[in-house]
């Protein structure tokens, strides 16, 4: 058990399906597994006071803000920024990270609006063109982390070189590898195939020595489940197609066990005896255990939890807001990024420096 000691997480208390009746549930767990962590929650005092004096551990643990705008799940970007800037549980508990008052900023809220809110408030790091939304994929050897899954639709090499760079600082900080590996999403192996931003990204990614990953070339989409390696970087058209089917097949698997198991009394006899194996696969199929992405490339942490989990995936979205805050996620973004761009300026100076004499 972890006790997360000093770290404080500010949730939005509205965002999701279910508001405030499993956001707050889930905080509560969260709170079970670390002790130390804190809340700031913010919400609107109607909805959300109810649930939270029936939680009296994680009422004691929280301080709660009333917002008076809450942002819809089929809101516009756009129209969320202009009506929910400042007022809203989302820009709210954004801010907070801004202002020192949160480490982490968690919401199962609407995506778009989350990511316009985030970047607005936050803005992008120096040399960050376009921030990602880093998923945690379950694999055969573990877990892999994927990027982009929906933030930047099409990406150019130099943003997709900044995806393998951002996904292998959050490797670092959430799996411990000094060099993790890096593969780029493609339709093949061979280094003919492919967009020519990919080949564009990849050529330089073999040809460049960075400190603090291991580039391993092109992977494929059943490489994804494999594991691979360590982080897959794709543009974030790809990377939210292959998360919902990725999401769709492993229901899809579930059912037909289901459906398979009652057929007949044979087939629920031989579920019953091998129970436990059952029981594993589920865990291991669970997605709310891996539940929520990590928006990349701000001067700052959000977390994105699905819309649609429950109590449980949003404590999974907390516990890994814990561990980015921990762990130092922002502080090893910053460094690769600065690192790689003073490498990258002091090569242009050598280069043009023998044609200026």
């Amino acid at each position: 058990m972890s006790s997360s000691s000093g770290v404080t997480i500010a949730i939005d208390a509205m965002g999701g399906d279910h508001g405030p009746s499993v956001v707050l549930p889930g905080a509560a767990i969260s709170l079970e597994r670390r002790p130390g962590i804190r809340f700031a929650i913010f919400g609107e005092e109607q909805a959300v006071l109810p649930v939270l004096d029936g939680l009296p551990k994680l009422k004691a643990a929280s301080v709660f803000h009333h917002c008076d705008v809450s942002i819809r799940m089929d809101e516009r970007p756009s129209q969320a920024l202009r009506q929910g800037r400042y007022r809203s549980s989302m820009w709210r508990a954004v801010e907070a990270v801004k202002t020192g008052e949160a480490h982490v900023a968690v919401s199962a809220g609407n995506t778009g609006a989350l990511m316009a809110m985030a970047k607005f408030c936050l803005r992008t790091m120096a040399k960050v063109e376009r921030p990602a939304i880093a998923a945690i994929w379950p694999t055969l050897r573990g877990e892999s982390i994927v990027l982009d899954v929906g933030a930047t639709i099409g990406a150019d090499a130099q943003q997709l070189v900044d995806f393998s760079l951002m996904g292998a600082a959050m490797a670092r900080a959430l799996f411990g590898a000094e060099q993790p590996t890096v593969g780029l999403l493609n339709v093949g192996v061979e280094e003919v195939k492919g967009q020519e931003e990919v080949r564009e990204a990849a050529r330089f990614l073999k040809e460049t020595a960075i400190s603090g990953l291991s580039y391993k070339g092109f992977v494929e989409g059943d490489d994804l489940g494999k594991g691979t390696v360590d982080v897959v970087v794709t543009e974030g058209f790809t990377g939210n197609v292959a998360l919902k089917t990725a999401e769709g097949t492993a229901k899809q698997i579930a059912g037909y066990l289901r459906a398979a198991m009652s057929q007949t009394w044979m087939a629920r006899l031989g579920y019953i005896l091998a129970k436990s194996a059952f029981d594993r696969l589920r865990d291991k199929m669970d997605p709310r255990k891996v539940n929520g992405g990590v928006f990349l490339g701000l001067n700052g942490v959000v977390i994105k939890s699905h819309g649609g989990t429950d109590a449980e995936g949003l404590a999974a979205a907390i516990d890994l807001a814990c561990a980015m805050a921990e762990n130092g996620l922002l502080g090893k973004v910053e460094e690769a990024l600065r690192l790689f761009h003073e490498r990258l300026t002091a090569e242009t100076v050598v280069e043009v420096a023998p044609e200026t004499i």
